[in-house]
């Protein structure tokens, strides 16, 4: 392991650029945590010798996680577009290997992995990128559980050094067709956009697409109203649960009153705990799904 702190010298003229990062269409934002002064094993080589060979970053460290629909791709059309931006922006690719090559699971238990529900990694079948800027470096773990594909990105800036312009995630619009679709045709649409922290009622900052969508929806058809409908898993007692899930969507009702005009008595709230799921409770990845906010459309 080396002390990366010292290695990192000066910025290059590269690092101008704009650092735009889109994620997959349809990602969903999971999870996000941010340390101000924090240190992460940044992973350099394959698993070899009992060890993955890293070195330590020290500097501010925010990790995020992402859930989408990958269908039939594979983790290497996954995570291509966005080896692409990164290495597009300048940085220097330190590693970039898939599971058998990586080190399959102890290269998986060897590196640092959000905790699941918010990521899921499947020991065969991931795909694994660290790589450097100046005094940034960013790492990126992608894997799949289909027909879900899940993303990682720990991202550093390190202590000392002059950061780059910080790294914008652009994720995918909301598409207006799909849920406002899904509303008119039949009757309820998901939010899946919106963010919670785990176990907590309050709402993202956003911005959150669906919310946009929702309130141009009700501005353009003023003979509608619309419930709110907050769900859970079956962790826990009903009544926390449903507790929780009204919550959550008081906390939607508030958001599109407060920021986006819309009357309060065009919009109404309640929760349902775990009554209604979309799919069993037994895996992390369905009890992910299950917790949701719903719009349910209710004509006058």
């Amino acid at each position: 392991m080396i002390r990366t702190a010292a290695l990192f010298l000066i910025m290059t003229a590269s690092q101008g650029l704009a650092q735009n990062l889109t994620m997959p269409s349809g990602a969903r934002l999971i999870s996000e945590r941010s340390s101000e002064l924090d240190s992460y094993e940044l992973p350099i080589g394959p698993f070899a010798e009992g060890v993955v060979p890293a070195r330590e970053i020290e500097g501010k460290v925010e990790r995020f996680t992402w859930r989408l629909r990958s269908g039939s791709s594979t983790t290497l059309q996954l995570l291509a577009p966005l080896r692409d931006q990164i290495a597009a922006q300048g940085y220097e690719i330190l590693l970039d290997c898939q599971a058998n090559v990586c080190g399959g699971f102890d290269f998986r238990f060897g590196t640092e992995v959000v905790p699941t529900p918010d990521m899921y990694v499947a020991i065969q079948d991931y795909r694994f990128l660290s790589a450097i800027r100046g005094g940034n470096v960013v790492s990126l773990l992608v894997s799949r559980n289909p027909p879900d594909g899940y993303v990682q990105m720990i991202r550093v800036t390190l202590v000392g050094a002059e950061a780059a312009p910080p790294l914008v995630i652009d994720e995918p619009v909301t598409s207006p067709s799909d849920l406002l679709a899904s509303l008119e045709q039949n009757g309820h649409a998901i939010l899946d956009d919106l963010h919670f922290r785990t176990g907590e009622i309050t709402l993202g900052e956003g911005p959150f697409s669906s919310l946009d969508l929702v309130a141009e929806f009700l501005a353009k058809n003023p003979s509608t109203r619309l419930a709110l409908v907050g769900h859970t898993d079956d962790t826990g007692a009903l009544d926390a649960n449903i507790s929780v899930s009204t919550g959550r969507a008081q906390a939607v009702r508030a958001r599109l009153i407060e920021a986006h005009g819309v009357a309060a008595d065009r919009v109404e709230a309640r929760g349902i705990g775990y009554l209604a799921p979309l799919t069993s409770n037994s895996t992390p990845e369905g009890r992910d799904l299950n917790r949701r906010v719903e719009a349910v459309l209710l004509v006058n």
